[in-house]
């Protein structure tokens, strides 16, 4: 796998008209590189041969990848006649079978085909992949299929990277090709890009395809209250250089109660995110609920009690309050509307409780994965990946000393997108 990347990475190179003083070297690689491309692929062919009972030729994802990354090099750099023939029945397979293919197999076919000649095919296959794809203005154009697996090919940054490289080159239609873009920076707010292979090719897509999507031109009008905020009256070196990222503070002092409606208008042709943080004091037993329909919290405290029929758990009322000795369940139910990584619960314990748990580890439950920490007064949860949808897990603490105390809120929030933050409601408890 590593010298197909290797190939169709000098040819995206070529097609940025990259020019180094390495060009030479560069070339004499790719020349060995295509050379040991064609010969191994010929060899596999003649060896499947003799032991396939028919001349039934079967194509599968790394042969789609070599003829994708040889497609590049087709007119520079020709097949031998006999590679050519070989070639020949897989491109005639392809045609046949694209429609079973993975999504980045199909996207690799329609490339083969566009650049064989075969345009009605490859428009074909993009059209499929449009009626197939799902539009949202939130998040752009995408394919629920499109998730991450165990095989190379299922990788979902690098397929949608691939996706827009065949929408431009074959369909030519940017709006869709910025709703593709769109997708992959709403995917990049909320996610880690893990490997360099998909941090290289989403870059190249986002680059090279469409409206330039790292212009910090002054396209944004943020109006706080009646006051508007011009971006390009910062000072340049608070404005991001390619992200265009910048930050403005006000004081206690300055804020007044017409700041609380902010309105945004994106005037440009590409996506943009940004957040707005009201930070105070409050007591806390005053804190409500936040309302975020992007990720919220939903804290619940139980007695734990055990009779003839199990052990069943008992909301805390005036007619059954908490006994110092009684074990308690607290349960924490998470509801996120997007895949988020890096995700932070802290959920505050009151004094009067006391942790059955008290060793960190890793766990799991409701078919969430964390590592759990924890301290004094509070336990903390930390997810490496929280995708969307909804989550309920509990944790028991033993009533230990008598008296009215706060137990606190809950609170989570993503630590590679802070924007998404959420917390419970106050809660006060009393122990007899």
């Amino acid at each position: 796998m590593l010298i197909p990347n290797i190939v169709a990475g000098i040819g995206h190179l070529q097609k940025l008209a990259v020019d180094n003083k390495y060009k030479n070297k560069l070339n004499s690689l790719l020349k060995k590189a295509l050379n040991y491309l064609d010969a191994e692929f010929v060899r596999q062919y003649k060896e499947n041969d003799k032991l396939s009972m028919t001349s039934k030729v079967y194509i599968h994802a790394q042969l789609i990848h070599y003829l994708y990354a040889r497609s590049f090099f087709w007119e520079k750099d020709p097949m031998s006649q006999e590679t050519q023939r070989v070639a020949k029945l897989y491109f005639e397979e392809c045609k046949k079978s694209w429609l079973t293919q993975s999504l980045y197999s199909k996207g690799m076919i329609a490339f083969i085909m566009q650049r064989k000649g075969e345009h009605e095919i490859a428009k074909l296959i993009v059209d499929v992949l449009n009626e197939q794809a799902v539009k949202s203005e939130e998040n752009g154009m995408f394919w629920k299929e499109n998730k991450n697996s165990w095989y190379w090919y299922q990788s979902p940054i690098e397929t949608q990277a691939l996706l827009i490289e065949a929408f431009t080159e074959i369909d030519g239609d940017l709006k869709k090709v910025e709703h593709l873009k769109q997708y992959l920076l709403k995917n990049k707010q909320t996610k880690n890009w893990s490997t360099t292979k998909a941090t290289n090719e989403a870059i190249y897509a986002l680059m090279m395809h469409g409206h330039k999507s790292t212009s910090i031109a002054d396209n944004t009008l943020i109006r706080i209250g009646e006051n508007k905020i011009k971006t390009n009256k910062l000072e340049p070196t608070k404005k991001e250089a390619g992200t265009g990222y910048f930050k403005v503070n006000w004081t206690a002092k300055e804020i007044n109660p017409e700041m609380a409606t902010v309105s945004l208008q994106n005037k440009s042709k590409s996506a943009g995110f940004g957040a707005v943080y009201w930070q105070y004091f409050e007591d806390m037993d005053q804190i409500k609920s936040s309302v975020n329909t992007e990720l919220s919290i939903k804290k619940s405290i139980f007695v734990k009690e055990t009779n003839a029929g199990g052990e069943q758990l008992v909301s805390i009322t005036t007619a059954t309050p908490i006994k110092l000795g009684d074990l308690v369940t607290v349960r924490l139910e998470i509801t996120s509307k997007n895949d988020l990584e890096f995700v932070h619960l802290k959920d505050l314990r009151a004094s009067g409780l006391e942790p059955i748990d008290v060793l960190s580890g890793y766990k799991w439950q409701d078919g969430l994965g964390y590592y759990q920490s924890t301290k004094d007064i509070a336990a903390n949860f930390f997810f490496d990946d929280l995708p969307a949808g909804t989550y309920i897990f509990e944790y028991d603490v033993r009533a230990n000393n008598k008296g009215n105390f706060s137990n606190g809120i809950s609170s989570i929030q993503s630590m590679y997108a802070p924007e998404f933050i959420s917390n419970s409601k106050g809660i006060r408890l009393m122990i007899d």
